[in-house]
């Protein structure tokens, strides 16, 4: 029988691109995607997509069901809100803060998306710089906190996984390098947002273990650290997403760290009392999906 699932799983193969993306966003491993689709395709007798194209490419059979997805499935979460809204209201207030600068870069459109799914729940940014968001959460300033995750004490919503790209000049010294290693940052200016040297995670993963000595320089704005990094005043370690465009058009370029890269995992947290609330977990499902569907080079968490 044709299930829900099955209407969301082809939705997510659309939007993510490709198996191993559309399996991160559906929380189900590779393995137990391909077995759902495979069992689709043997109920019809026919495959529901091109297995090598990129991006993948529906059959005739496979995009009559998205037609039916895409007709049912927005129905059925206008219908789910409704039926939250009804047991658990449909008011309330979503205080945000960023632990992450370039979360800017993402953002906006996910609040968009969010403003009008839930048009009665009031959503803001808490502006400024906050070097304990955590603090926040526990004077009732703030309702949630994108970064990393703010202790026990706090629901945490696992978001994804991104590397840390170090960006550099043209014709910078370690530009030959394909990767970078610890003893390369020696002597190096480092430029970073202005946060305590303990939420730099090139700092406190590769620099400090290996007693590396560096000079920093701060800047607040992304535009302003790939500035200086071009005119060669110092080397960043940006999300990849953030440096994107800037690599592609060669105005800097971009080194991973390490044989494994340097990763770091993006979270949203917010009290006990937040951790049911449907606008809640709708707003973390609408992140989840809208990164997937449009930053490159992240692994959704699981």
């Amino acid at each position: 029988m044709l299930e829900i699932r099955h209407l969301r799983t082809l939705s997510a193969l659309r939007s993510a691109g490709s198996l191993v993306r559309a399996a991160q966003l559906l929380n189900l491993t590779q393995s137990a995607l391909s077995h759902q689709i495979k069992l689709l395709e043997d109920r019809y007798g026919a495959p529901l997509f091109e297995r090598k194209s990129v991006p993948i490419g529906f059959t005739a059979t496979g995009a009559r069901l998205l037609k039916l997805a895409d007709l049912l499935l927005p129905e059925i979460e206008t219908a789910e809100r409704e039926v939250a809204r009804l047991s658990q209201g449909d008011t309330g207030q979503l205080r945000v803060v960023l632990e992450c600068h370039t979360c800017f870069d993402w953002l906006m459109p996910v609040l968009d998306e969010f403003r009008k799914r839930w048009p009665e729940v009031e959503i803001d940014l808490v502006s400024g710089f906050h070097s304990a968001p955590a603090d926040l959460l526990h004077s009732g300033e703030a309702d949630l906190v994108i970064g990393s995750p703010c202790g026990p004490e706090y629901a945490s919503f696992p978001l994804f996984r991104y590397e840390n790209l170090v960006v550099m000049a043209q014709k910078h010294r370690l530009a030959a390098q394909r990767r970078l290693q610890a003893a390369d940052f020696e002597g190096e200016t480092l430029i970073t947002y202005p946060v305590p040297e303990q939420r730099v995670d090139l700092i406190r993963e590769v620099l400090q273990p290996a007693h590396i000595r560096y000079q920093r320089r701060t800047a607040e704005l992304t535009v302003a650290v790939l500035q200086l990094v071009a005119s060669r005043r110092g080397i960043a370690a940006l999300p990849n997403w953030a440096i994107k465009n800037y690599v592609e058009y060669d105005y800097v370029i971009a080194r991973p760290v390490g044989e494994q890269g340097l990763w770091s995992d993006l979270f949203v947290s917010v009290p006990e009392v937040q951790r049911h609330k449907a606008y809640v977990l709708d707003f973390v499902n609408v992140i989840r999906a809208q990164c997937a569907a449009s930053l490159d080079g992240i692994k959704l968490l699981s």
